[in-house]
C-alpha cells in the first residue's frame, strides 16, 4: 500500500508559481470539484489472482449504493487489465498477474495508474498502484566465458572491464555487489553508471608473467542483495600474451548523439575513436560493445574497424527516450579502453489519437432537451508536447456538440431539439486531430438513432370529402374511403377512424353511415330516400394510438342523387271507384276551347319529376288534343251536332326519368247543351252494360232524380248564399285578408305540369247561353259534372260567389280549390232561374 497503507489524497495540493495567472487557477479549481480523490496502494509482484489490493468504497468515503447507481468502472487505456473494481463489495483486486519487471523493466517505482468513473453525477477518482518488487530472479551473464588475452608487458592498474550481469529486480532485489575469485594478479573494481547501473572491472595488481603463468582462470560472482540471496557465476579465461605495453585510448570520454525516432534502417549515430602509441599489429584497434544486451544490438550496431554507429531496428520515442552505449576498444595486444555514447531520442508524429467509448445511450427521445449527453470518450495520443496535444470536433454539420470536462474526456451531447420525423437517426463521426506536424487524427462514428414521441396529429388528405350516392342503395354499401397521414410511427402512427356523434334531423348519425376504424372506409348502414332526405353532413376523426392520442376531424358530405322510383301521381281529375266524373263541353265551343286539364306531379327531382302528356286513346281523336307540357285537353275543332255526347278520353302522364314511369287517367267529357240530354247519355254510358235490359226504367227513375236534384239545388243555393253573405260580413267587419288554400308538400313549378293553386270554374246555361248573361272563364275554367250511379243526377255542393247573389244579371264566376286529401268533388251550379237548367 502506498505510504504504508491506503493513502487518500482527496484534498488536491497545488502550488502555483509568482507570475502565473488567474485564469488557470479558476481552471484548477473547477477540475479539482470534478476530480473527487486519488489513492494510492502498493503490492507485491506476482500476487495472485483475486488477492485484495484495497477497499476503494471506504477509501474513497463512497457509499456501496453510489457505486452500483453511478455504473462505476474502471477507465485504462492499456491492453491488459490488472485490476478489477467489485461494485458489489467495493474492493479493489488482482485480475491479472503483475510481473513487474515486465510491467515496468528496470524503472524505480514501478506503478501503473487508472481512473474509476462514476455517472449521475459524473465522477473521476484516479488510483495509483504501486508494484513492489520480489527477489524472484538471479543475476545473470550474457555469456558463458569471459576471454582476455593479455601482454605479460601489462603494467599494474591497467583496466580490464569485465561484463555485467543482468538482474532485473530493482532496490535492494537488484544487483549488489561483484566478487572474484582469489588470485595473485588481479582485483575487482566496481563502479556504478550515471544511472545507477552497476558495472565490474579487473585491475591488475601484479605484472604478469608469461613464462610463468600463460592462463589464469577466475571467475566472477554477482550477488543480488535479496533474502534469500541469489547470486549468478561467469569463467574468466586470461591468455598471457607477449608484451605490449600501450593500450587504446578514447579521444573523447563520452559520446552524444541525437536521433529521430523511426528513422530508417543503416541510419547513422555517431563515431567513435580510440588511437593506440603502438605500432604494428599491436596499433591495429578493434570497437564492440561492452555490453551487447539483446535490445541494443538490435537497434545499433558498431562498425569494428571505423566505429561508426548506425541504427538496425526501429527506434520508438514512447518505449525509450534515451539510449546508453558502452564502446570497448581493444589493441591486438589485447590492451582495452571503454567509452560511453547517450543517443538522444526525438520524438516524431508517429502516433494518431485513440478513441475509447465510455458509454454511449441509444436511441435517445426525439423530445430530449438541448443538452441531453448521449456519449462519453476518452481521447488519448502517446506522442509527447505537440504532437501528444489532441483537439475533438465533430465532422459533419449535425446537432450535436463536443464538450471537454475533464482531461482527455470528452461528453457528446445534443446541441438542438430533435425532430425524428425529419430525421430519424444520425452517423455522428467525432474526429481527434493532434497538434502535430504533420497532423494525425482518428475518426469515430456513432450511429444515434431517434426514438419517436406522439408529437404529431393525424391530417387528413382533404379539407372537406364530397361523395354521391344514389337513393334506394344497397345496406352496408362503400360510399367513399377518408385517409388521414400520421408522420410518427409504430402505434403513435396507428390511425383511428371514429364517426363523431351528431345527429341529422331527428335520428343520430350512426343509423345512416358507418366507418370502418381501420381502413377509414364509409358503409351506407341503409338505404336512403333522396324524398326523404338529400344530404347527408356528419364529422369523422382520425386519433392516433399514442398516449395520450391525438386526433383531427375532417367534415364528410355524401349528396343523395335521385333515382326515378315515384310515378307521377295524378291530383285531377280525380278517379273515384263509386261516380264518374264528366267535364262539359257545349257545342257551341270554339276551336281550342279548354275542357280540362289534367293535373299530376312527380316527388322525384330534376328531369325525373318533368311531366309530358299524351292522348293515349279517346271516342274521337279527331275532337280533343292534350297540351304535351300543361295537361290541357282542348278541342282541335269545331264541335258539331253529329259528335257524340258522351266522350271517353284516356291520358297518360309520364316522366322523364329513365327508365320513365307513367300514369294513365280517364276523362269523360260531354257535349251537350242541356242537363236531361247530358244526363240521359251518361246514364246509359255509366251504366250499359249492367242496365241494358231495363233502359225505360233508368230513364223514369233519372227523371225523377233529376227533379229531386233540381229542389235540392234551389235549397242549396238559398244556403250557400246566406253562407257566403254572413262570412263576406265577418271579413269585411274584421278587415283580414283572404289567405288561399294550398295542398300540402306540393309546388307549382313552372313547365312541370304540377297544379296550380286556384282553377276557376264558368257556369253555363241553356242552348242559348252564349246570348245569356253567363261567361266563359278565361284560364282554365271549366263546368264539372259528376254523376253518382247510385243517385243520378244528384247535386253535391253548390258555391255562390257574393257578387252572383247580390246582382242576379252578372257572370257566375267560381272559385275552387282542391280539397287537403286530394279528392275533388262534383259541383253542379245552376241560376236561381228554375226554367233554365244550366251545368
Amino acid at each position: 500500500m502506498a505510504c504504508g497503507k491506503a493513502a487518500d489524497t482527496r484534498c488536491v495540493k497545488w502550488r502555483f508559481g509568482c507570475g502565473q495567472n488567474w485564469h488557470l487557477l479558476f481552471f484548477l479549481f473547477y477540475l479539482s470539484h470534478l476530480v473527487s480523490g486519488h489513492i494510492r496502494y502498493s503490492i507485491p509482484e506476482e500476487m495472485k489472482k483475486g488477492s485484495l489490493i484495497g477497499n476503494v468504497a471506504q477509501d474513497l468515503g463512497l457509499d456501496l449504493k453510489r457505486l452500483r447507481s453511478g455504473r462505476a468502472r474502471i477507465v485504462t487505456g492499456e491492453n491488459i487489465q490488472y485490476t478489477e473494481l467489485k461494485t458489489d463489495k467495493g474492493i479493489l483486486v488482482v485480475k491479472e498477474r503483475i510481473d513487474r519487471e515486465q510491467l515496468c523493466g528496470d524503472v524505480t517505482p514501478c506503478s501503473f495508474s487508472f481512473e474509476v468513473i462514476l455517472e449521475n453525477p459524473m465522477e473521476l477518482h484516479q488510483i495509483t498502484v504501486e508494484i513492489t518488487d520480489i527477489n524472484d530472479h538471479s543475476p545473470t551473464f550474457k555469456r558463458d566465458r569471459i576471454l582476455f588475452e593479455i601482454s605479460e608487458s601489462a603494467i599494474a592498474g591497467a583496466r580490464f572491464s569485465l561484463t555485467s550481469a543482468e538482474d532485473p529486480d530493482v532496490g535492494v532485489n537488484a544487483l549488489r555487489e561483484y566478487f572474484l575469485t582469489e588470485n595473485d594478479h588481479f582485483v575487482l573494481k566496481q563502479n556504478s553508471n550515471a544511472d545507477g547501473k552497476k558495472y565490474a572491472e579487473m585491475v591488475l595488481q601484479k605484472p604478469l608473467d608469461r613464462e610463468t603463468n600463460p592462463h589464469l582462470s577466475l571467475k566472477l560472482i554477482a550477488v543480488d542483495g535479496g533474502t534469500p540471496q541469489r547470486s549468478g557465476t561467469v569463467n574468466i579465461d586470461i591468455t598471457v600474451l607477449d608484451a605490449n605495453d600501450n593500450a587504446p585510448v578514447f579521444n573523447q570520454s563520452v559520446y552524444k548523439a541525437t536521433v529521430m525516432e523511426n528513422s530508417p534502417k543503416d541510419t547513422y549515430v555517431t563515431t567513435v575513436n580510440a588511437s593506440d602509441a603502438d605500432v604494428g599489429s599491436n596499433s591495429v584497434v578493434t570497437y564492440y560493445f561492452s555490453d551487447p544486451t539483446s535490445s541494443i544490438g538490435d537497434l545499433f550496431m558498431i562498425d569494428e574497424k571505423t566505429g561508426v554507429i548506425l541504427i538496425t531496428g526501429l527506434i520508438d520515442y514512447e518505449k525509450d527516450k534515451k539510449y546508453e552505449l558502452r564502446i570497448d576498444a581493444k589493441d591486438q595486444g589485447g590492451l582495452t579502453d571503454s567509452s560511453k555514447v547517450v543517443i538522444e531520442v526525438t520524438d516524431f508524429n508517429d502516433n494518431p489519437p485513440v478513441i475509447n467509448v465510455m458509454s454511449f445511450t441509444s436511441p435517445v427521445s426525439e423530445d430530449s432537451p438541448p443538452g441531453t449527453t448521449i456519449g462519453i470518450i476518452n481521447v488519448k495520443d502517446l506522442d509527447s508536447g505537440d504532437n501528444g496535444q489532441v483537439n475533438c470536433r465533430i465532422e459533419q454539420n449535425a446537432p450535436f456538440k463536443i464538450k471537454s470536462n475533464l482531461r482527455n474526456y470528452y461528453t457528446l451531447v445534443t446541441d438542438a431539439v430533435l425532430d425524428r420525423e425529419s430525421v430519424s437517426q444520425y452517423n455522428i463521426t467525432v474526429v481527434a486531430t493532434d497538434a502535430g506536424m504533420p497532423p494525425l487524427s482518428t475518426r469515430r462514428t456513432f450511429h444515434l438513432k431517434v426514438s419517436d414521441v406522439n408529437d404529431n396529429a393525424p391530417v387528413f388528405s382533404q379539407g372537406v370529402y364530397n361523395a354521391f350516392i344514389t337513393e334506394n342503395n344497397s345496406p352496408g354499401i362503400s360510399v367513399l374511403t377518408v385517409k388521414a397521414k400520421d408522420p410518427d410511427e409504430n402505434q403513435n402512427a396507428r390511425i383511428s377512424y371514429i364517426l363523431e356523434d351528431n345527429s341529422i334531423g331527428a335520428s343520430p348519425v350512426s343509423e345512416y353511415v358507418s366507418v370502418n376504424a381501420e381502413s377509414g372506409v364509409i358503409h351506407a348502414v341503409r338505404s336512403l330516400d333522396y324524398e326523404q332526405i338529400k344530404q347527408l353532413t356528419f364529422v369523422v376523426r382520425a386519433q392516433d394510438g399514442g398516449s395520450p392520442p391525438l386526433s383531427s376531424n375532417v367534415t364528410v358530405k355524401i349528396l343523395i342523387q335521385d333515382q326515378n322510383d315515384n310515378p307521377p301521381q295524378v291530383l285531377y281529375p280525380v278517379q273515384t271507384g263509386g261516380s264518374m266524373v264528366a267535364e262539359m263541353v257545349p257545342r257551341s265551343a270554339d276551336v281550342g276551347y279548354l275542357v280540362t286539364k289534367v293535373v299530376a306531379v312527380d316527388v322525384d327531382s330534376g328531369q325525373n319529376a318533368w311531366l309530358s302528356y299524351k292522348l293515349q286513346k279517346a271516342t274521337d281523336r279527331a275532337l280533343f288534343e292534350v297540351g304535351l307540357q300543361n295537361g290541357e285537353i282542348r278541342t282541335i275543332r269545331q264541335v258539331t251536332d253529329k259528335d257524340a255526347v258522351k266522350q271517353r278520353l284516356s291520358v297518360i302522364v309520364e316522366d322523364n326519368g329513365q327508365p320513365s314511369r307513367s300514369a294513365t287517367v280517364i276523362v269523360n267529357v260531354a257535349v251537350a247543351d242541356s242537363f236531361p240530354e247530358v244526363l240521359s247519355e251518361f246514364t246509359d254510358f255509366a251504366h250499359d252494360k249492367e242496365y241494358n235490359d231495363k233502359l225505360t226504367f233508368y230513364l223514369v227513375l233519372a227523371l225523377a232524380v233529376v227533379s229531386f236534384l233540381f229542389v235540392t239545388c234551389l235549397v242549396v243555393i238559398i244556403s250557400v248564399k246566406i253562407y257566403r253573405w254572413r262570412q263576406s260580413r265577418i271579413l269585411y267587419e274584421s278587415k283580414l285578408p283572404v289567405i288561399p288554400y294550398y295542398p300540402p308538400r306540393y309546388s307549382d313549378t313552372l313547365g312541370t305540369g304540377t297544379l296550380q293553386h286556384v282553377y276557376n270554374y264558368e257556369v253555363c246555361r241553356t242552348t242559348d247561353s252564349r246570348k245569356s248573361d253567363c261567361k266563359f272563364g278565361r284560364a282554365g275554367s271549366q263546368n264539372v259534372l259528376i254523376m253518382e250511379p247510385s243517385s243520378t243526377g244528384t247535386m253535391q255542393r253548390i258555391q255562390s260567389d257574393k257578387s252572383i247573389l247580390d246582382e242576379p244579371d252578372s257572370p257566375l264566376e267560381v272559385s275552387s280549390v282542391l280539397p287537403r286529401d286530394l279528392k275533388l268533388q262534383s259541383l253542379l251550379l245552376c241560376t236561381p232561374d228554375p226554367t233554365i237548367l244550366s251545368c
